[in-house]
């Protein structure tokens, strides 16, 4: 099976890239930037390819002609699409869309990873079904690419997931990993305790992916952990790990960090669906912060 990765060089990308290998894939990882994985497999091939580029993607489509794609691409800090609105919907709206017309030339069936900016966060806990109020331009962008997948003609599920953390296999840091150094380093940093996630572990996410391209299920997952904690509990956690109790982190509110994009202050997902179509089995987040900062 011939599947297409964008958003190779990300966390997430790249964990999907090494879980489909091991499964014995054909693994075309695309990335606008060059390729940093280092994979070594006979299956894997890398593609240089901006998703925003119609003759770029056009080009890859037919040399490819996959049979999944997997979009893990996008542009996803919150504020830097604030900023910059139009380069955010460029990005995550009509690349999308651009991904899906080729799609279609092939077939493919279509997975697009999002996120749980989609929600207002009111409630927390949202299930596959409750209604999208996205606060932020970053979260709008994401909710219309959903509503371009849903129109796709050919098979197509859409993966909800939030604040994902894992050992990079490349590339830069994740949250647990930059707590990690600040924390050795002594340095001062603020972190928000009135925001609740349900932090993903990379490695359950590509599985989960994993189990929706090889039961070719349709619609939308929601993959995430179970545990609901704010980003200073997890920040806590890390220090717990390494057995550092004095240190300068320090809890503010989201009102006090004054960020630019609005996030959502109940956010986590319910993952129920996924358990019971996918067998869906994700580690706890000591489990996986064990795994991340370990060795």
């Amino acid at each position: 099976m011939k599947v297409l990765v964008t958003g190779s060089n990300g966390l997430v990308g790249s964990y999907v890239v090494k879980q489909l290998l091991e499964e014995g894939d054909a693994v075309f990882a695309s990335s606008r930037s060059a390729d940093l994985s280092g994979f070594k497999s006979s299956g894997y091939h890398f593609i240089q390819c901006n998703f925003t580029d119609p003759y770029a993607v056009h080009t890859a489509f037919e040399r490819i002609r996959p049979d999944v794609v997997v979009h893990s691409g996008a542009m996803s800090k919150p504020d830097d699409c604030e900023r910059n609105q139009a380069e955010a919907y460029e990005t995550n709206m009509a690349g999308t869309v651009q991904l899906l017309l080729n799609a279609a030339d092939y077939k493919s069936f279509f997975i697009f990873l999002s996120t749980d900016f989609i929600f207002n966060g009111k409630e927390g806990m949202h299930k596959e079904e409750d209604a999208p109020d996205p606060l932020s331009y970053y979260g709008k962008t994401k909710r219309e690419a959903e509503e371009a997948v849903m129109e796709y003609e050919y098979g197509w599920a859409i993966v909800r997931t939030v604040f994902v953390y894992g050992k990079p296999l490349y590339g830069r840091d994740c949250f647990l990993n930059m707590i990690a150094k600040k924390l050795q380093n002594n340095e001062p940093f603020r972190i928000v305790n009135d925001q609740e996630r349900t932090p993903t572990f990379a490695e359950d996410l590509a599985k989960g992916i994993s189990a929706i391209i090889n039961k070719r299920a349709t619609g939308i997952f929601h993959l995430s952990g179970e545990e609901v904690v704010t980003p200073y509990q997890m920040a806590m956690a890390v220090a717990g790990f390494m057995n550092i109790q004095s240190h300068r982190l320090k809890p503010v509110s989201t009102a006090e960090l004054n960020e630019l994009a609005r996030r959502p202050l109940k956010s986590g997902l319910d993952v129920t669906k996924a358990k019971k179509e996918l067998g869906y089995v994700p580690v706890s987040f000591k489990e996986g912060l064990k795994r991340t900062l370990a060795g």
